[in-house]
């Protein structure tokens, strides 16, 4: 026996047969209720817990045991549940009965050892049943979990799509498995820019074909792009041979200056390696870059279905502007940039530029290089 043990229900008008019945089986481990019309049983099938199997008399009054049975297995809860009929002879009673749903039958006066093995073969049967359904309820919750984790999971590569398009791997990473998007709605921030730019693009792309312009711009955007994720910038946007690139938000970067200018100066030495590749198949093409520091509006621009995060500001002019007047391999920076890397880089003094959009001389500084002792400690 199983534990609990099964219920059995007895349906029976004469209290003898109940009696009886109960002696037999309740020995051998079944619980045993019983009630005395069908209309009694009919109210136990509608609360809980139903019995494992129904041992129901024919003949009673008011509602008799073929209607019982009728009603059992039109109801879903009950359609399965194992109904043995008692009956007086194995004529008309039986064939009306198998009409009605029984599943198997006990004649009266009954033999106790006949009566168990239906019992047991029946209960065995049940209980299968009963495995099968509770089975294919916890594939139905199992198919809803996975249907629902999928569904998360796509709205997941889909944030994670969009997000990479302009961060790092890792920052998409921290803000889709925070669930935090706020960012993306318009804020002020105090951010760095950096700018940079082919020289010499134009004439090239004029004299070369298409399809060896889009090679050189494919090395190029491989080679910036890494460094971009490598030092966790925030890329706003490839035009061509322009990038721009800030730090300092989403997430905060304390050291956003150096930041900027390690990468700057990594993306002039790359550039550099790929501009002697370029000018042994007769391209000339040279590098700028500019970095600027100050406060921006940014947030996500365009319309629904292709999204953009930009900065908008004086600080994104002033660094396209200091890239634009910056020569071949001339990395120019601000002087609140260079105010707060001077210790750690070789820098020399650029003054009075006359920079587009803005009505007073600049005064900016040319990044030799890194001071490797001070950038070491």
């Amino acid at each position: 026996m199983t534990d609990p043990s099964p219920r059995i229900l007895v349906v029976d008008d004469t209290p003898e047969n109940i009696r009886l019945l109960d002696a037999v089986l309740s020995p051998r481990g079944y619980t045993v209720d019983a009630v005395s019309s069908g209309a009694q049983a009919l109210e136990k099938f509608a609360a809980e817990p139903l019995p494992d199997l129904v041992l129901l008399d024919i003949v009673m009054p008011e509602i008799d045991g073929y209607e019982v049975c009728r009603r059992i297995r039109a109801t879903s809860a009950t359609e399965l549940l194992p109904v043995v009929m008692i009956t007086a002879n194995s004529g008309e009673e039986k064939v009306r009965a198998l009409e009605a749903g029984a599943d198997d039958f006990v004649m009266k006066p009954f033999d106790h050892a006949e009566l168990l093995a239906r019992v047991r073969s029946l209960i065995r049967i049940k209980q299968y049943h009963d495995t099968i359904r509770q089975q294919a309820t916890e594939l139905a919750e199992w198919n809803r979990e996975l249907e629902q984790r999928v569904e998360e999971q796509v709205a997941q590569i889909d944030r994670m799509g969009r997000l990479k398009r302009f961060l790092s791997p890792q920052l998409a990473d921290l803000i889709v498995s925070s669930g935090d998007e706020s960012f993306l709605e318009s804020h002020r921030c105090e951010i760095t820019v950096v700018f940079c730019d082919l020289r010499g693009f134009t004439a090239f792309a004029e004299t070369s074909e298409p399809e060896v312009t889009m090679a050189v711009l494919r090395e190029y955007h491989a080679a910036l792009g890494d460094l971009v994720f490598r030092f966790d910038g925030t890329l706003e946007r490839f035009t061509g041979d322009g990038l721009m690139v800030f730090f300092n938000d989403p997430l905060p970067c304390p050291d956003a200056n150096i930041r900027s200018v390690r990468m700057g100066v990594a993306m002039r030495n790359r550039v550099a390696e790929l501009a002697a590749g370029w000018r042994r198949s007769g391209h000339d093409l040279g590098f700028s870059i500019g970095i600027a520091q100050g406060f921006a509006t940014l947030g996500r621009v365009g319309f629904e279905g292709r999204f953009d995060y930009a900065a908008i500001g004086t600080v994104t002019n002033l660094a396209a502007r200091l890239c634009d007047a910056a020569s071949a391999g001339q990395l120019l920076v601000s002087q609140r940039v260079h105010a707060a890397v001077e210790d750690l880089v070789v820098s020399t003094e650029v003054k009075e530029l006359q920079l587009k959009g803005f009505s007073r001389p600049i005064t900016a500084y040319e990044i030799v290089g890194l001071d490797a002792a001070r950038v070491a400690t």
